[in-house]
């Protein structure tokens, strides 16, 4: 059997990442990515600590008695209470995971931001160039935002532009629907 042109012809080249051969057995090295850290306000970080510490309390508690409960009904292949409360179980499990490492590489910002600059924790107006709608955004971090509260990430496209802009500032971003242009109408 002949070599194929363009084809990959050893594990590096077709699948990209590094090898060790030690003991006729192959090792992959991966290099590890450092999770960056969660900016959030003081309020956030109180919540998420709230929530981790309820779902570990209460709700694992509520869960565990669901399940002995759906494990007394017998027949656990075909038992749905069961099923569901395992279900409930995992997704709680996830939850907790989740707040756990958010917790952990939580950076709280407090409010030390210029008042006529854009940071964290300011409320921007903008306008839309050619229009004369003003709108309102708070920036938060990544976990707090909400645009049903009007509040934009400071890593989401919009929020990353107007970062360390100020009032009279007119910027530039991209959207899927191409370019957009806003000015800053007040920073507060």
């Amino acid at each position: 059997m002949g070599r194929t042109e363009g084809y990959p012809h050893t594990l590096t080249e077709r699948y990209g990442h590094v090898k060790y051969k030690h003991n006729r057995s192959i090792h992959k090295k991966y290099t590890m990515i450092p999770e960056p850290e969660t900016m959030v306000s003081q309020e956030k970080f109180d919540e998420m600590v709230r929530e981790l510490e309820n779902l570990k309390t209460v709700r694992r508690t509520e869960i565990a008695k669901n399940l002995e409960y759906a494990r007394s009904l017998g027949d656990l292949s075909e038992n749905a209470e069961y099923q569901e409360a395992r279900d409930l179980q995992a997704a709680t499990e996830e939850r907790i995971r989740k707040l756990e490492e958010l917790v952990k590489r939580a950076k709280i910002v407090t409010d030390g931001k210029k008042k006529d600059i854009v940071g964290f924790g300011s409320v921007v107006h903008i306008k839309k160039e050619g229009s004369a709608e003003t709108h309102e955004y708070t920036i938060v971090g990544s976990e707090e935002a909400d645009m049903r509260e009007r509040k934009l990430s400071h890593v989401s496209p919009l929020g990353a532009a107007i970062m360390g802009k100020k009032k009279g500032d007119v910027f530039t971003f991209e959207t899927p629907n191409g370019k957009q242009t806003y000015s800053i109408e007040k920073v507060v």
